[in-house]
């Protein structure tokens, strides 16, 4: 039902799966791909608009068995609709950990990335420092050549 719509393989969790210093698929922990799939639904805007239709639909039906749609009854939750409070108090509390769970699998990427960044940079530093010695190198025969090529020079009528 929830989509996301990123370039990621079907099936996966992470949005990472193409950083080479990020796990992602089966490398996660199954709590790390559920905080992945929490924050993928719930930071999305068909939750948000579900959410938002639910909590009217809720009052719309409450309100008109309230005003006594349904034969004088009054609503399974009649206004102020205390029973959707409660649900909501619930769910606050609910998404306060998924929050805290995302956050923590955020920083866990954030971890990783700056980790996979560090080893990249330490290897192009060692690169372009053998880099730097085979230029001085180069230049350094190319200089000997060059006078080799003059004393030769000097040899042959």
């Amino acid at each position: 039902m929830w989509q996301n719509h990123t370039m990621q393989p079907k099936g996966s969790t992470s949005q990472w799966h193409r950083h080479a210093g990020v796990r992602s698929g089966e490398q996660l922990t199954p709590g790390e791909r559920a905080a992945d799939r929490m924050r993928n639904i719930m930071g999305s805007w068909p939750f948000v608009f579900s959410f938002f239709g639910i909590m009217i639909l809720w009052a719309i039906v409450n309100s008109i068995f309230y005003l006594g749609g349904n034969n004088g009854k009054h609503g399974f939750d009649p206004y102020p609709y205390i029973l959707l409070n409660l649900f909501l108090s619930m769910l606050a509390g609910v998404q306060a950990a998924a929050l805290l769970i995302a956050a923590k699998r955020a920083d866990a990427i954030s971890s990783e990335i700056a980790i996979h960044t560090e080893k990249n940079t330490e290897e192009i530093k060692r690169l372009l420092q053998e880099n730097t010695e085979l230029t001085i190198a180069v230049k350094h025969n190319t200089d000997l050549l060059e006078e080799i090529h003059r004393h030769v020079s000097l040899l042959t009528p």
